[in-house]
């Protein structure tokens, strides 16, 4: 089926009570499980790739349009709603490139340049984006990078701030900052704010979203959803669980073991495959967290 439109899923998961998940992956096995998942499922889901974390002369030289290609015709091949999202890119020529390559969201890393630089570069790739049918998620308020920094409360969306943003850029989906925290290694961030969530909800009719969602607090997910939260940014968790499950597949495989068999087959025995089976699982139980029953 082709690409479900980005604002429809989000608009849809917002009037119904749930959130979607955009499930980071970096490959095309973890695109394959992220859609399994969806599919086991039965749930919308968003696939893509993520700028920050990629080396930038690879990404640049030919990662991005690699990588689109692949999630096009996975997501393409789904038999559930698939977005294709190009997430926290750091150049506006990366936007250009990603607008090209076919992804129907896109987003731009710059929350952490002053508020007027922000809204101006945001403001940028919603006319260059909604030129050929793309959304765009914007993002106010600086996420803290792991738990060293989880005490930087100067930082968070300011809800007044929030409605002039959305107004003078158009984007379509805004990312914000109530306490959660990027690239959480263990644990879970500590107090969200959801006083600031709800007064943001009350000035900001469109779907919000919350990255870092491998540290978040389960049992705060019914909470901020029901405050407008449409959409959950998870990657950090499944990097650590296929890291986990790769090494523990390797230490279980014989050094005579045929190659053909355990690297890329796609069969039993293949060591990554073995590995993003805890992925899919861990995919699997968020998706049913997110649906809020």
């Amino acid at each position: 089926m082709p690409l479900c439109p980005f604002n429809e899923m989000l608009q849809d998961a917002a009037a119904g009570g749930y959130a979607v998940g955009y499930f980071e992956p970096w490959d095309q096995y973890s695109m394959e499980a992220v859609v399994q998942a969806a599919q086991n499922q039965n749930c919308p889901v968003i696939i893509g790739c993520g700028g920050v974390m990629m080396n930038q002369e690879w990404f640049d030289h030919h990662g991005l349009a690699a990588l689109a290609a692949l999630g096009r015709t996975i997501a393409e091949r789904a038999s559930v709603p698939t977005s294709l999202l190009l997430n926290e890119v750091n150049t506006f020529v990366q936007i250009e490139r990603g607008l090209d390559a076919g992804f129907n969201a896109v987003m731009l890393v710059s929350s952490h340049l002053p508020y007027e630089e922000n809204l101006a570069w945001t403001k940028k790739v919603v006319d260059s984006a909604h030129a050929v049918g793309v959304a765009v998620e914007g993002e106010l308020g600086h996420l803290p990078e792991g738990a060293d920094q989880l005490t930087e409360r100067d930082s968070l969306t300011d809800p007044d701030q929030a409605a002039d943003f959305v107004s003078r850029t158009g984007i379509d989906t805004l990312a914000v900052s109530i306490g959660n925290a990027h690239c959480l290694r263990e644990g879970q961030v500590g107090a969200v704010d959801f006083d600031r969530l709800a007064d943001i909800h009350s000035k900001v009719s469109l779907p919000l979203v919350v990255h870092g969602g491998t540290g978040f607090p389960d049992e705060a997910v019914p909470q901020v959803i029901a405050q407008g939260v449409a959409k959950f940014n998870v990657g950090t968790i499944m990097k650590r669980l296929f890291h986990a499950g790769f090494r523990d597949a390797l230490a279980n495989t014989a050094a005579d073991a045929d190659a053909q068999q355990v690297i890329g087959s796609r069969k039993a025995p293949d060591l990554v495959a073995m590995a993003m089976d805890r992925v899919r699982q861990e995919v699997e139980r968020r998706m049913v967290l997110y649906r809020n029953k």
